[in-house]
């Protein structure tokens, strides 16, 4: 195998993942949890940059309830966040055939 050919490779896929976290930075994803009434954003990288409370969910009483939805809605932004990175981890790779089991940093 050519080594400048994989060098080259090597530059233009560093490139390509730079570019691929500056989007995934600036990409947000929205998490729901009971329909809808908790609803909070994440970046692609998992920063949580906003959330919504239906008025109806903050009753001092279900305060347990209401935290369990919050977890919920994170995670369900984190999974989309989590799958839109492992779509673009593989459009930069797609090129280059790496060992099994080796991941590229994120």
């Amino acid at each position: 195998m050519n080594i400048q050919k994989m060098m080259k490779q090597a530059q233009e896929m560093q490139a390509k993942l730079g570019q691929m976290q500056a989007e995934m930075e600036a990409t947000e994803f929205e998490g729901q949890a009971a329909s809808g009434a908790v609803k909070l954003t994440l970046t692609g990288k998992g920063k949580m940059t906003k959330i919504a409370l239906d008025a109806s969910l903050i009753k001092a009483d279900e305060k347990d309830i209401l935290e369990d939805l919050i977890i919920l809605a994170h995670n369900d932004a984190k999974d989309k966040a989590d799958a839109a990175l492992a779509d673009a981890m593989g459009n930069v790779t797609g090129g280059l055939k790496l060992p099994a089991g080796m991941k590229l940093p994120f």
